[in-house]
């Protein structure tokens, strides 16, 4: 071997010559109501996600009474209650990594508690709170996202 640059045919000047990588270069700035609607899906988040544990406790008989035991419900109350358990947990995951598909599960959700209770009060009852709640999150999601759409370049 002559030297080690001659004896390595892979090694070139320009491999020797690379900067470090810079952490921050390249990226694309995040604009504010793009960051507002993160922060948004990352509270619903933990909403669905209390929701979804509250679902599976009345499932589980936690914190209910004997006569308001899973088995004692109706099949409406007990399929209602087993999809939202599941439904809710899956979109809490999605909300708080802000994919598309958190958002369209969630957006789902949110649609089928909202139809229960105002269509189908047999079964939860018609409660104006969740209803007004559901409602207001709903339309503050379209307003951010309808807002961070338009800071997106074309």
């Amino acid at each position: 071997m002559i030297d080690g640059a001659t004896s390595d045919p892979y090694a070139t000047d320009d491999l020797r010559n690379l900067e470090p990588v810079h952490e921050h270069d390249g990226e694309a700035t995040v604009g504010l109501w793009t960051r507002r609607l993160v922060i948004f899906l990352r509270v619903m988040a933990g909403v669905s996600l209390l929701k979804g544990l509250y679902h599976w406790s009345r499932i589980c008989g936690i914190g209910v009474t004997d006569d308001d035991l899973y088995v004692t419900h109706a099949i409406a109350w007990k399929t209602a209650t087993v999809f939202f358990a599941v439904i809710d947990l899956v979109a809490a995951v999605g909300l708080w990594l802000a994919a598309a598909w958190g958002a369209v599960i969630w957006l789902t959700a949110v649609a089928s508690m909202l139809a229960v209770q105002l269509f189908f009060p047999q079964v939860f009852g018609r409660g104006l709170f969740s209803i007004a709640f559901e409602g207001a999150v709903l339309a503050v999601y379209l307003i951010l996202a309808l807002k961070a759409a338009r800071e997106q370049p074309v």
